[in-house]
């Protein structure tokens, strides 16, 4: 699907007589390994998180001499290659720029497969360099020899065998345009070991330089497509908007912003897609689908257009695919042509990068005064701000224990502009509907799904942000997963809060058994063997705390974010808690279960509108007839 030829385009003349007029280029004498991170520097490369072996400790021998003598890129020391992977990919995820992370042959890079997987699913932009035996011995089963070249093939965007150093500058470039442009995702560079060693007349690449044959990722939207987008939105009068993480990606949040307030349409995010747009904004509607708000999959089950934005109708969203949205025409908005019409048929397809198509469609609604007739959508508002009302995400109180959505709700109040990392759970999904952060500031595996994901992400976000707030919201068994990490944390002192929910479950598997399985607890419970983190932290000189009573809950909070250093904060919160609303699988968005109805308000005076001074009935939050909130 995002396969390509690594070929370069030859020079034109053009190409040529320019380089002839331009100061020649005069070759250095350098190995391959110090052409690979020299490329690396000249990309902007300032961290790197990896793991050294046989293999490609040339490279590091290097990557020694270099930072002795200039100081130049920093190497974050982790305790496992997946490690390396997750914190390059929150790297990615918080900055916008490449990841990269290293390791060695055989083990070294079979450890770094989920976290390029992981990467791959959420298409974020990585550059992954493995070490590999020396070329003589490739395919000779020598120590430590894997094929990683072929175990990655389904799950990166690119890779490359480095046959030549000479080729080794022109690789690195390539592989940061093909990163970073089109649809983001991992690229896999594997060096033999001999070729690290070799020295050669080294002549470097200028980032951005390179051409390749058959990769011209469409990045504009067809005019007559995006024509025919605004035919639809002022033709529709229950129009929704659902975004995903490919507006993430472009940096278009502003433009969904413009967009909606401009026709008045609601918006609704995936799992990626969170942080587009303001949670706070009177038009968002939150998260969609399994674990989405009530009000938000009520809307795409009754909303008569949906345009969807960097999105690719997963099963996570849909539900049953066949009613999903069954009673709109759909808009696709998308850089990927492979997504477009993959789930569902879309009667406007429009391939390009998202923040472009919306610019262009919004300039041409300027151009044209397009725009949202009075009162075009108010009848659809009202209704969504009453579903928003009846069916509000519920925070339980418990007699006996916290809940885990008071932690969410508790942390989020406090620290309301931190970045997030997550791992996979109920946690997740609790954090997705009650967490309100801006654009990059969410990072979580959605379609890999990946435990262990959290901790070393955060890692990666803190390295890239160290003034800003990091907090990794975590269950007891994700947690397990990747916690050798706390080793990195405490080497580098990096300043991540790590909360951790602690049901004694794997929560999602445990609801799931529950719903599904006969209340059958098949190796679910993780109870026994949680260790104990105040003496965790403590052996890695680290801050650890743990509480069990809701009285405790804020104050802990408060410490933990004051404290100089990490921190990890236990919540031991109520056992047998389900994460609700939950679409079952094969059923409709609408058909959730686990809905808690809001009861009426106790019947007072009428409540009068400041906006259009319409009579409502007490019991009534948004206006019947203008929809301001009352």
């Amino acid at each position: 699907m995002r396969s390509l030829s690594p070929i370069s385009l030859p020079q034109t003349e053009n190409q040529k007589q320019s380089r002839a007029s331009s100061p020649p280029i005069v070759p250095k004498r350098a190995s391959g390994g110090f052409a690979l991170l020299d490329s690396l520097h000249r990309h902007g490369v300032d961290y790197i998180f990896g793991y050294p072996g046989g293999a490609i400790l040339p490279i590091y021998d290097d990557l020694y001499k270099v930072q002795e003598a200039t100081g130049g890129m920093k190497h974050i020391l982790v305790r496992h290659e997946q490690g390396a992977a997750h914190a390059a990919d929150g790297y990615a995820r918080a900055t916008g720029k490449v990841g990269v992370c290293f390791g060695t042959s055989g083990p070294g890079a079979t450890n770094l497969v989920t976290g390029i997987a992981t990467a791959y699913m959420d298409s974020i932009p990585m550059v992954v360099v493995t070490g590999q035996v020396a070329r003589p011995s490739i395919g000779t089963d020598a120590f430590q020899e894997t094929d990683i070249y072929g175990i990655t093939l389904p799950i990166v965007k690119h890779s490359y065998v480095v046959r030549d150093p000479k080729d080794m500058a022109r690789i690195v470039a390539e592989a940061f345009h093909i990163a970073s442009t089109g649809r983001p995702g991992p690229v896999l560079i594997d060096v033999p070991k001999d070729v690290a060693l070799e020295e050669f007349d080294y002549v470097p690449v200028k980032p951005g330089s390179v051409k390749l044959r058959g990769y011209r990722p469409t990045v504009k939207g067809n005019p007559r497509q995006i024509n025919a987008a605004i035919q639809l939105i002022t033709e529709s009068r229950r129009p929704l908007l659902y975004v995903g993480g490919g507006a993430i990606a472009a940096g278009a949040h502003e433009e969904i912003k413009q967009l909606a307030e401009l026709f008045d349409i609601p918006v609704t995010t995936t799992l990626m897609g969170i942080g587009a747009f303001d949670e706070h904004h009177p038009l968002a509607l939150g998260m969609l689908g399994m674990h989405g708000t009530a009000y938000a999959n009520f809307a795409v089950s009754d909303c008569d257009l949906l345009i969807c934005v960097g999105a690719r109708f997963d099963d996570r969203v849909t539900g049953k695919l066949d009613e999903f949205a069954s009673r709109a025409k759909v808009i696709h908005i998308d850089i990927d042509p492979a997504e477009v019409g993959k789930n569902r048929i879309p009667e406007v397809p429009i391939v390009g990068d998202v923040r472009n198509v919306l610019v262009d469609l919004l300039r041409r609604c300027k151009e044209t005064g397009v725009k949202a007739t009075p009162n075009q959508n108010q009848e659809w508002l009202n209704l969504v701000n009453r579903w928003r009302e009846e069916y509000p995400l519920i925070v339980p109180q418990h007699t006996d224990s916290i809940s885990p959505q008071e932690v969410i709700v508790e942390v989020n109040s406090q620290a309301p502009n931190a970045f997030y990392t997550t791992d996979v759970g109920q946690h997740q999904m609790w954090a997705a509907q009650f967490l309100k952060n801006g654009p990059r500031r969410w990072i979580s595996s959605a379609g890999l799904g990946t435990m262990g994901f959290g901790l070393p992400a955060a890692m990666g976000a803190k390295v890239a942000f160290p003034d800003e707030e990091v907090i990794c919201i975590s269950g007891d068994a994700s947690f397990q997963m990747c916690l050798q990490e706390l080793g990195t944390i405490s080497q580098y002192g990096i300043n991540v809060k790590t909360i951790i929910i602690n049901n004694g479950w794997q929560g999602m598997v445990r609801q799931w058994q529950q719903a599904f399985y006969g209340e059958r607890y098949s190796c679910s419970d993780m109870e026994v063997g949680m260790p104990d983190v105040e003496l965790l932290g403590k052996a890695y000189g680290i801050k650890g705390m743990v509480i069990s009573d809701r009285s405790q809950l804020k104050d802990a909070i408060t410490e933990m974010l004051a404290h100089k250093g990490p921190v990890i904060l236990n919540v031991h919160v109520t056992r047998d808690e389900n994460c609700y609303p939950m679409v079952a699988p094969g059923k409709s968005n609408a058909q959730m279960v686990g809905l808690q109805k809001q009861p009426p308000k106790a019947a007072t005076e009428p409540v009068y509108c400041s906006n259009c001074n319409a009579k409502n009935a007490p019991t009534h939050n948004f206006c019947a007839e203008c929809g301001t909130k009352l």
